[in-house]
């Protein structure tokens, strides 16, 4: 564990010194202080207003770009260690290979998720200072879903990273997986099944399957019960899993995908080649 706590540590030390990790925080904090700056608080948007409409605000645009972030930032972590001759230094020293894997992904686990948590709990302090009402229930279960997703993207880009032998290939992958996310979100993905004369609760499903699509899913769900812009789609939804049985699988789903996709890269990594 001391081991564990050392590597995550050393990622960490090693983050903040990148520039990446520079232009991730000011995107989120800087997203904050944009949404504050056009008066998304005073706005009215479908009953909500104050802070209420800048989460559902910040959460949308988090979906577009924290995925990506995640991706790129991370899948350079076991290809950029292996291509440098890391490897090499790393199996002289008393650290063995699951202390250095999962301590470098909790550590960069801190690094993508504190940004954008302490982004929105500024938010939430600031709003409190102008006495402005706080939907405590809305704040908690967002922070629930970014925990969740970045998770779940951290788990997919340390398997990529893993597999990949270049950070270039890495890099590749990762803009391809995040491209497939996308595309398959679920108003392409419905088109095409409903072309296809596809059963209704075989579309909803291939759909759910997508993290991102899930992530924004959930996301709605706190200003929309109903799920009105999903259209039909919705009522299958709500047939099959009810709107509180959904709202826990938005965030228990990212979570067990991103750990099966750690766990699988970690098998891959510690039976392969690794110098």
């Amino acid at each position: 564990m001391k081991n564990l706590w050392l590597t995550a540590k050393l990622d960490v030390v090693e983050s903040l010194r990148a520039r990446w990790f520079l232009i991730y925080s000011l995107v989120f904090g800087g997203l904050v202080a944009l949404l504050f700056a056009f008066g998304l608080t005073e706005s009215r948007v479908l009953g909500f207003i104050g802070l209420s409409r800048l989460l559902v605000t910040y959460i949308q645009l988090s979906m577009a770009i924290l995925p990506i972030f995640v991706l790129i930032s991370t899948v350079r972590s076991v290809a950029g260690d292996r291509e440098a001759g890391v490897f090499e230094y790393l199996l002289s020293l008393p650290v063995s290979l699951s202390a250095w894997f999962w301590g470098k992904l909790l550590g960069r686990y801190l690094v993508v998720f504190l940004p954008v948590f302490l982004a929105m709990l500024g938010a939430t302090l600031w709003a409190l200072f102008k006495d402005i009402e706080v939907p405590w229930t809305m704040f908690l279960y967002y922070t629930g879903l970014l925990a969740a997703i970045s998770w779940c993207f951290l788990g997919i880009a340390m398997l990529l990273s893993t597999l990949a032998r270049s950070t270039d290939v890495a890099q590749g992958a990762a803009f391809v997986v995040w491209l497939v996310m996308l595309l398959f979100l679920d108003l392409i993905l419905l088109g095409v099944m409903i072309q296809e004369r596809a059963p209704p609760e075989l579309a909803v499903a291939l759909a759910l399957v997508n993290p991102l699509q899930v992530f924004r899913t959930a996301a709605l769900m706190l200003f929309d019960p109903q799920l009105i812009i999903l259209g039909p789609a919705a009522f299958v939804i709500f047939d099959h899993i009810g709107a509180t049985g959904f709202m826990i699988y938005g965030i228990v789903y990212p979570v067990v995908v991103g750990t099966l996709c750690a766990l699988a890269g970690f098998f891959m990594f510690r039976r392969g080649d690794l110098p």
